[in-house]
């Protein structure tokens, strides 16, 4: 068991954000949302780069072969909406293969099969055109890049329905204890106001307003 991507499965994606905040690292993949609600994921990052098709034309869905369960398919199509890169074909597969779920810069397709599935997949919307003679992965577990964020294989994806975040590796340990801690002062603040204190005073109990500020150097 991989007990630190167990630690950050057990918050949420706002604190965590919090915690990076106060890091200084960007973390926040803007407009990347849940397919199907209610599902969460946690894992480490199998990353995947496409390209638009030059005369040749390449594959778009071979990679799934090689992920490990477990793992978050991260898959960098540049934001582009006007074709797919995955369906119900690869969302029942990575279901079977107990891959944790998949984030996509970019659009997928097949909705009602893919939530039929129950397969966790966060995306910026969808659309029926195929990706197919339209773009073709270049690279796999490389540097990519999501909604303006890089994420690089290894890295930790948290997924929820408020969005996902992608926490770097190297700063993993850092974000957890951070994030443990906002999210014990955040339970503070509610236990205390049902306890009949103010917001006001029940925040500044806890120092809230400063629990994601980066610390001046």
């Amino acid at each position: 068991m991989d007990k630190l991507v167990e630690r950050l499965r057990a918050l949420d994606t706002t604190c965590v954000s919090d915690a990076l905040d106060k890091m200084g690292v960007p973390c926040a993949l803007l407009d990347i949302k849940p397919v199907l609600p209610g599902k969460k994921i946690c894992g480490r990052a199998f990353t995947v780069h496409y390209v638009p098709c030059g005369q040749v034309k390449g594959t778009v869905g071979d990679f799934l072969d090689d992920v490990q369960p477990g793992q978050v398919v991260v898959i960098d199509n540049a934001g582009r909406d006007y074709c797919t890169v995955w369906g119900d074909i690869m969302a029942v597969t990575a279901k079977l293969r107990g891959v944790e779920g998949t984030v996509i810069d970019g659009v997928c397709r097949d909705i009602p099969a893919v939530r039929e599935s129950g397969y966790p997949m966060f995306t910026k919307g969808w659309y029926m055109a195929t990706g197919k003679d339209r773009v073709e992965v270049d690279a796999v577990n490389v540097p990519v890049a999501v909604s303006g964020v890089k994420v690089c294989p290894g890295d930790i994806l948290l997924g929820d329905d408020t969005g996902v975040v992608a926490i770097p590796q190297e700063r993993a340990e850092e974000a957890a204890a951070i994030a443990e801690d906002i999210d014990r002062k955040e339970a503070a603040i509610i236990a205390l106001v049902k306890e009949g204190k103010s917001l006001k005073e029940a925040r500044q109990l806890t120092g809230y307003h400063h629990l994601q500020t980066k610390p001046a150097e």
